[in-house]
């Protein structure tokens, strides 16, 4: 007789070994088959139980979304069926605004809702950040200013409904956050070096908390880079948002938005209705996805 089927959801990913939280409550350490694994935090599972507090991953639902980076030889899987991406800045570490682009590009290619959050909102320098993220308002993502170790609540009416992953450098306050949310998690945290500007990493793989039936949240590892090397390049343009109206003006069919002549996004930098900063960022990608 064959062991039955059970549904769950991954609620934990530790590289190939996963934590299933099956419906009804009780929670497996589970492996996937075969030497490849496709499994990513949030994804919607079939588990056969191997042994007590064991099984192994049969199947896996289709996802509605999957958040994920890469590079040119590999992929990391972050998160799946989110419907929402919480990116977490702060003025100290020092947030790199590129990371920010790629974050939102990647959100926009998930079709899944963007929030900016500017953590650490007590630090003396993050007035001018959040001027410099007023650029981001304008586009139509919300920023939240948060002091996470002081008071989290403000984030809580954005995170009702939906199924949100937290991503963000290394220091940004993420298993803060997360800590402030669900009293008694104990996330790990760790204190930036002001000598490096930067943060340590103390979340090693992504999990899956419950704030309540219809809201959860994905605390996954800081990061300092993210490759989109799954996003082709002629999409890349229609994924910054503010150049859509722009697409298909260009004198070139073919337009790049890199150097042409008659560039319709390059004419509308000049006249101001385009950031130039976002341009850049949009051009180092480019060429990136171009080698």
């Amino acid at each position: 007789m064959k062991p039955a089927f059970h549904n769950g959801t991954v609620v934990a990913a530790f590289g190939r070994s996963y934590q299933v939280e099956l419906d009804g409550d009780a929670t497996l350490t589970c492996f996937p088959r075969g030497k490849r694994s496709e499994i990513a935090c949030g994804d919607r599972v079939q588990v056969q139980k191997t042994a007590e507090g064991q099984g192994v991953i049969a199947a896996a639902d289709p996802r509605s979304a999957l958040f994920y980076r890469s590079d040119a030889y590999r992929q990391k899987l972050i998160a799946a069926n989110v419907t929402q991406i919480v990116i977490v800045l702060a003025a100290a570490p020092t947030y790199y605004e590129d990371l920010l682009n790629r974050c939102l590009v990647a959100a926009e290619h998930a079709r899944v809702h963007a929030l900016i959050v500017l953590n650490k909102f007590d630090l003396e320098a993050s007035g001018t950040a959040l001027e410099r993220l007023r650029l981001y308002e304008t586009l139509g993502y919300p920023v939240l200013p948060l002091t996470a170790k002081a008071d989290v609540a403000p984030l809580r009416a954005p995170l009702e409904g939906h199924t949100s992953v937290l991503v963000g450098q290394s220091g940004m306050g993420k298993s803060t956050i997360i800590n402030r949310l669900l009293p008694g998690t104990e996330a790990p945290t760790a204190e930036m070096s002001a000598a490096l500007d930067s943060g340590r990493h103390t979340t090693t793989h992504a999990r899956l908390y419950h704030l309540d039936a219809t809201s959860h949240i994905i605390d996954s590892p800081g990061m300092q880079e993210f490759g989109l090397h799954h996003i082709p390049r002629d999409e890349l343009d229609h994924l910054f948002i503010e150049f859509r109206p722009m697409i298909g003006r260009c004198r070139f069919a073919n337009c790049r938005h890199l150097a042409e002549p008659g560039c319709a996004i390059d004419a509308a930098v000049t006249a101001g209705a385009i950031s130039e900063r976002r341009l850049a960022s949009y051009r180092r990608l480019s060429k990136e996805l171009n080698r």
